[in-house]
């Protein structure tokens, strides 16, 4: 089963995403914060990541820098997550490593083929 990393430190963001995953047929797994994420990442084969942007501890540029960096994570697909967006973010997430980049709050319908596009269907 394709497994998603979501990196969100909002409960009701998380659950909601959460949801949303699932309901499509991925796996989920999740991370309320950066360090989190690191730790997931050592322990689960994750094929995808959903990260926040803006999370406590360490903010979602720095843990982007960190996986890209790291052997073991630099070729995991990362797409990143802002409620937020301001002009320029998309092209700012993109050169950090990003594959693509999504606004808060998620338009189902877009997200779904996004998801499709990097992933294919899920597995049944």
């Amino acid at each position: 089963m394709v497994q998603i990393l979501v990196v969100e430190d909002n409960p009701v963001n998380m659950e909601l995403t959460v949801d949303l995953l699932e309901s499509y047929g991925y796996g989920v797994v999740q991370a309320e914060d950066g360090f989190v994420a690191l730790q997931k990442l050592q322990e689960e084969k994750i094929d995808l990541i959903l990260l926040d942007i803006q999370l406590p501890r360490i903010d979602g540029l720095e843990l982007l820098s960190r996986i890209k960096n790291e052997d073991s994570t630099k070729d995991i697909p990362v797409i990143a997550l802002t409620a937020h967006s301001m002009r320029g973010d998309d092209e700012r997430f993109i050169s950090a490593g990003c594959i693509d980049y999504i606004s808060k709050p998620i338009d189902i319908k877009g997200f779904k083929k996004k998801l499709q596009l990097y992933l294919g269907e899920p597995e049944e």
